[in-house]
């Protein structure tokens, strides 16, 4: 038996979960190297993601106090988690994979025929994750170019995909 639990969220919850949004924020800041990410107040995002998702989609992990979240984004007959985030301190025991085990139960109850996840390119740990989370079938894949003059250096080189190689 664990010692957290896994329950839909509640507005007492609301501070927590923009504190580890934060935590998800610094997260993305550290490996792309761009402490911009997520502007001066990102805590106030997760209050737009709930708007958004709406609190019936947001479940949260808690052990004396909440610890993680997750979302679950229904389109059509699709599903997405996004996010999943645990706090750093709670990392590594079980508790993101009874999150997305959590998500997947909903996603069936839902009759969804996908679920999907988006991490981003450089977040490594969140790939192996996933994958390891049986999320290992690749739906769509996200390319761009940047723009910015001049184009940022921070990009790192050495994704390989079908022959070509990407930058990330």
């Amino acid at each position: 038996m664990s010692d957290f639990t896994i329950r839909p969220y509640r507005a007492s919850d609301l501070e927590r979960c923009r504190a580890l949004w934060v935590e998800l924020t610094q997260r993305h800041r550290n490996i792309y190297e761009d402490p911009n990410i997520g502007g001066d107040a990102p805590g106030l995002y997760f209050d737009k993601h709930l708007a958004q998702v709406g609190p019936e989609r947001v479940w949260v992990a808690e052990r004396d106090e909440v610890v993680g979240l997750v979302s679950l984004i229904v389109e059509g007959k699709e599903a997405e988690v996004e996010p999943i985030v645990v706090a750093a301190t709670h990392q590594g025991q079980g508790i993101g994979q009874a999150l997305i085990e959590r998500m997947v139960k909903e996603a069936k109850e839902l009759e969804m025929s996908y679920l999907n996840v988006k991490p981003v390119a450089r977040n490594v740990e969140a790939i192996a994750f996933y994958h390891a989370a049986g999320l290992n079938i690749l739906g769509n894949i996200e390319m761009f170019m940047d723009l910015r003059s001049p184009a940022s250096t921070a990009w790192k080189s050495g994704v390989e995909l079908f022959g070509r190689t990407f930058e990330y």
